[in-house]
C-alpha cells in the first residue's frame, strides 16, 4: 500500500511538475537568490518533483497577503493555465494566510520550503523511529495551517466515538482536535523510544564518541564507510541519512565510537529540530565533532556557518570540532589573468590558497581530503588517533595537539 504524505496528500512515489518561486531583497541579492533556488530545485528533484520554470520577484519585503504581490501571482497563474503544472514551491516558509490566498488564486498545490523538506523526510524515513519523528514534525507544521477540510485525517483515529463532533463544532475544530490528539500520542511514543536510546547510549561504556556533522550531501556517510569499513547508505542526494548510525572503529589499537547523523540545511524547519531531538543527542553527547564540509561547493563558507549556527541552536556549540574539507578532487577555481586588476574573490583562490587561509584563521584543526578518491585518508586517521588518545588520557581534546 502506498502511503500519502500528511501535508501534501500526494503519493510519495508520484512525480509531478512544479515551478519555483523566490524573492530578491536588499538583504538577499539576485546571486544569493539564484543559489537558494538551485538548492530548492535539488530538494524538489530529491522529492521526485520535476521543475519546469523559476520565478523571482524583487521586493523590499515579502507581501503580507501573497508573499510575492498580486502582479507576480497573476504572471504565475497565466503560466500554470498554459502548462501542465501541478505545484508551486516557494523558497521561504509561508504564513497560513499567505498559503490560503495563494491556493485560492493559483488553484493548485502550494508548498513552501519547510513543507518540501518534510516531504523528503517522509520519503526517506525507513525505521519506525524515523517515521514517528517525521510524522510529529508534519503535524506540528500542519496544525496552524488547518484551513481546509482535512477529512482524511479522521481516518487516522480509531475507536468508538472518536470521530463524533461536539455541539456546534466546526470541521476545522474537529480537525484541530484530531491533530492535537495525534501530536500528543506521537510525543508520548517518542518519549518511550528516547528512554530506550538513552539507555543504549549509557551501555556503550567509556569509549570516546565522535559524531560526524555537516551540511547535507557533503559526504559524511562516505567518510563513515571509509573509517568504519561499514556500508552505511550513501548517495548524491539530499538527506540520504535520517537515522543515526553508530559504529565501533579501531585505529591501530585504539577503539572509539563513530556516529553518522542527519545533515543540516539552511532554513532547517524548527519542527524537525524539535522532533529529531533524540537523533541529535548523539551530537550533544559526543566528545568530538567531525564537521565535514564540501570544499567544491561554491558557497561552502555559508554552509559551514549554517552548521555552526545549528550546532549552537541544539546546544552543541561548545564541543571540540575537527573541520574536514571533503571533495578536494572536485574543487575548481578561476585563475585570474595577470592584467586583471579587479579584487580577487573566493572563486579565484587555488586549493593551496584556501588551505593556507583556513589553517591560519581557524581556532580548530582542519584537514583537506577526498573520501571518494581516498586522498589524505592516512593523515585523517592519524589525526583521529591523536585526538582520541588525548581524550582517553583525560586531557582536553586538541590541548597538546601538534598539527603538521
Amino acid at each position: 500500500m502506498i502511503e500519502k504524505n500528511v501535508i501534501t496528500g500526494r503519493d510519495v512515489d508520484s512525480n509531478v511538475s512544479a515551478v519555483l518561486v523566490g524573492i530578491i531583497t536588499e538583504s538577499q541579492k539576485a546571486e544569493r537568490s539564484k543559489e537558494y533556488l538551485d538548492e530548492l530545485e535539488f530538494l524538489a528533484e530529491t522529492a521526485g518533483i520535476s521543475v519546469v520554470k523559476r520565478f523571482t520577484q524583487k521586493l523590499q519585503h515579502p507581501d503580507s497577503g501573497t508573499f510575492i504581490g498580486s502582479g507576480k501571482v497573476a504572471e504565475i497563474k497565466l503560466f500554470i493555465d498554459e502548462s501542465d503544472v501541478a505545484c508551486v514551491i516557494f523558497d521561504d516558509e509561508l504564513s497560513p494566510s499567505q498559503l490560503r490566498n495563494l491556493e485560492k488564486e493559483l488553484k493548485c498545490s502550494i508548498l513552501d520550503r519547510t513543507a518540501l523538506i518534510l516531504d523528503i523526510f517522509a520519503q526517506r524515513a525507513k525505521t519506525a523511529y524515523a517515521k514517528t519523528q517525521v510524522e510529529l514534525a508534519q503535524y506540528q507544521y500542519l496544525l496552524p495551517r488547518l484551513t481546509r477540510m482535512w477529512t482524511h485525517l479522521e481516518r487516522q483515529r480509531g475507536g468508538a466515538g472518536l470521530n463524533m463532533r461536539g455541539p456546534g463544532e466546526t470541521q476545522l475544530e474537529t480537525d484541530r482536535r484530531i491533530v492535537l490528539s495525534r501530536i500528543a500520542k506521537l510525543k508520548e511514543h517518542l518519549k518511550k523510544i528516547d528512554r530506550q536510546m538513552a539507555s543504549q547510549r549509557g551501555n556503550r561504556g567509556g569509549l570516546t564518541r565522535i559524531a560526524l556533522v555537516g551540511y547535507t550531501n557533503v559526504g559524511k556517510s562516505t567518510v563513515m564507510n571509509l573509517l568504519s569499513k561499514s556500508s552505511v547508505f550513501a548517495e548524491n542526494r539530499l538527506f540520504a541519512t535520517l537515522d543515526t548510525t553508530v559504529r565501533k572503529v579501531v585505529i591501530e589499537n585504539l577503539p572509539f565510537l563513530l556516529s553518522d547523523t542527519v545533515g543540516f540545511i539552511r532554513k532547517l524547519p524548527h519542527q524537525l529540530v524539535e522532533s529529531f531531538k533524540s537523533t541529535l543527542d548523539e551530537v550533544r553527547e559526543a566528545d568530538i565533532l567531525m564537521h565535514v564540509a564540501d570544499i567544491s561547493h561554491s558557497n561552502f563558507e555559508e554552509q559551514i556557518r549554517v552548521v555552526r549556527d545549528t550546532l549552537h541552536e541544539i546546544g552543541a556549540g561548545d564541543k571540540p570540532v575537527y573541520l574536514v574539507f571533503n571533495k578536494i578532487d572536485s574543487y575548481t577555481f578561476e585563475e585570474k589573468d595577470e592584467d586583471d586588476l579587479t579584487p580577487a574573490t573566493a572563486a579565484n583562490a587555488s586549493l593551496d590558497d584556501l588551505k593556507k587561509s583556513w589553517l591560519a584563521r581557524e581556532n580548530s584543526p582542519c584537514i583537506f581530503i577526498s573520501a571518494k578518491e581516498k586522498t589524505n585518508i592516512e593523515k585523517l586517521k592519524n589525526d583521529i588517533y591523536k585526538m582520541v588518545a588525548e581524550t582517553d588520557s583525560g586531557r582536553y581534546p586538541f590541548g597538546n595537539f601538534i598539527w603538521q
